[in-house]
């Protein structure tokens, strides 16, 4: 006899009560309902939300048309312009998966990545012709080249076989899409740094895109149409998911080509921007900017950092310009960020610096992240929450990565023991927030003690003339190794090595303060991410380093 659950309905999923999940639907709903609203400002341009639901369809029906269906791969070498906005929809309206490439790599990078995916279509913008021409070269399979001729850009050639809006043109703007049959089916694939070999192929599912877009929302507490500004590449981990959450909420995308601090200001002005994301040191750029280029803002701008832990200083001085910035956390494999420093109305009542301590930490999971938490991974057992015991950051839930493509071993080790494993040195603190002290690969054992990289920064951070720092681990015969402090300098500022020593020293234990500063420009990733391991490679190709 079969057991019947005394709620049991007697008729399981169907139409009625059952639909995928994926971001798709939230640009339907857009159009439906905001058919009129500025959806897309790309300097003269300006579309609706029923342009953009239009424009989506005729790029899926020309893909479609073209041969592209589920499970195909088509690229984007693109920068924030509307072509690589509507390929957020129109690509896995066709069921196919969009991999938008980093556009700061080089021709043998792209050609890998190309290849890896099996990638069918290109899209790629006149800007990166010179790497994209020269990776075409190098691919055993050649895709179908779609060029975005974008007007704000003058210079480099066409290389595809047609042009995007033509390519659009040819498709049909009421094109009957459907919502993938499973919500676990790829919608994206972002790759990770590869700092050393081959990048791994991070593979999103709609589920978990369509999750993080709300959580973004959510999490954020972001009201119903902001105006968003895009410093942060959309290539990045698909624009952490913003691509899907302003078409959520019916916002504004404000698109911008690249980082600039003078536009940045600009457009914050004319469009009354009332949120972006980015990196630390997209932020620092905008506190260091002259008075001049900041004046004019009167409206609160709501900004998310992620990235390295900022430092506290950074916290402070954009408090004191009137952005209210918020905290997030998360890697490529968690759709960008998963956790949030959750903010409390009683830290009001606190100084600007408690404040940005304790905004300083990674926090707790988003909403819609199932659990973050902080633990021993050879034991897989929890670390007490004293702030002192380290361990690794560890989540699960719906937006964690499907898996790495065509790696499933790397997949395997990823999600040990049912977590995934982040590669993240933290402590949980007594209310249960989480503060990273070090990449597993940064920290720095000096004479057996762990010194974390992260606590040195944040004290070079609060000296007057440091632009950006990074610290990594030099090789020393006494301790065997010691911390070495890379600093880029504000314009006009020239402290000596000496000074920022004892800097660093009135704020940190002795034996943490670095013993060594190189002044430089700083190496940095696309997304304003420091290249430690550049700096160790010139620590590891030179005896001494002088100061």
């Amino acid at each position: 006899m079969i057991a019947i659950h005394a709620y049991d309905t007697g008729l399981g999923k169907n139409a009625a009560n059952y639909t995928p999940l994926s971001p798709l639907s939230l640009l339907a709903r857009a159009a439906y309902v905001y058919p009129k609203r500025t959806a897309v400002i790309h300097g003269n341009v300006q579309l609706t939300w029923a342009d953009v639901y239009a424009r989506s369809r005729r790029l899926a029906s020309a893909l479609h048309d073209h041969g592209i269906s589920v499970g195909d791969t088509v690229a984007a070498m693109l920068p924030n312009v509307p072509a690589m906005y509507e390929a957020h929809f129109g690509v896995p309206m066709t069921g196919a998966v969009l991999n938008t490439l980093n556009t700061r790599l080089d021709a043998e990078a792209i050609a890998f990545m190309l290849d890896y995916a099996e990638a069918k279509v290109l899209l790629t913008d006149r800007e990166f012709s010179a790497t994209i021409e020269k990776a075409l070269t190098l691919v055993k399979h050649k895709p179908l080249v779609i060029d975005v001729d974008d007007a704000s850009f003058a210079g480099g050639k066409l290389l595809g076989e047609i042009e995007y809006e033509a390519f659009i043109a040819k498709g049909d703007a009421n094109f009957a899409w459907a919502l993938p049959s499973d919500e676990w089916n790829a919608i994206s694939l972002n790759y990770t740094s590869g700092t050393t070999g081959n990048p791994k192929g991070v593979v999103y599912h709609h589920r978990g895109a369509y999750l993080n877009a709300i959580s973004n929302m959510v999490s954020w507490g972001m009201p119903p149409h902001p105006v968003y500004l895009w410093t942060l590449p959309m290539f990045h981990c698909n624009g952490w998911c913003f691509p899907w959450t302003i078409a959520a909420a019916a916002g504004t995308n404000i698109c911008l080509r690249r980082v600039d601090t003078q536009a940045i200001f600009d457009l914050i002005r004319a469009h009354k921007v009332t949120h972006y994301c980015g990196a630390p040191i997209v932020h620092n750029l905008l506190l260091n900017a002259p008075a001049a280029m900041k004046a004019g803002i009167a409206h609160t701008v709501n900004c998310l950092v992620a990235g390295a832990a900022p430092p506290a200083a950074m916290i402070e001085g954009l408090e004191k310009m009137g952005f209210n910035l918020t905290h997030v956390y998360g890697l490529t494999e968690t759709y960008g960020p998963a956790a949030v420093c959750a903010k409390h109305d009683e830290w009001d009542a606190l100084t600007v610096e408690q404040r940005a301590e304790l905004n300083g930490r990674q926090g707790v999971a988003y909403h819609l992240q199932e659990g973050m938490t902080v633990m021993d991974p050879a034991t897989m057992q929890a670390v007490p929450h004293d702030g002192v015991t380290m361990g690794e950051i560890m989540f699960r839930g719906n937006i964690t990565m499907k898996g790495y493509l065509k790696n499933e071993q790397a997949t395997q080790d990823a999600f040990a023991g049912g977590w995934f494993h982040s590669g993240d040195l933290a402590v949980m603190h007594a209310d249960g927030y989480v503060k990273v002290k070090d990449r597993s690969k940064d920290i720095i054992i000096s004479g057996g003690e762990n010194i974390s990289s992260l606590e040195i920064e944040d004290a070079l951070y609060r000296h007057a003339a440091v632009l950006a720092a990074a610290v990594v681990a030099k090789p020393d015969a006494k301790w065997g190794e010691v911390p070495c402090a890379f600093v880029e300098l504000k314009e006009g500022a020239a402290p000596s090595a000496q000074e920022i020593i004892e800097h660093c020293r009135t704020r940190l234990a002795h034996f943490k303060a670095p013993k060594q500063v190189v002044f430089g420009v700083l190496p940095k990733t696309s997304t304003g991410k420091i290249q430690k391991f550049v700096l160790r490679a010139q620590i590891k190709s030179s005896s001494a380093i002088d100061s």
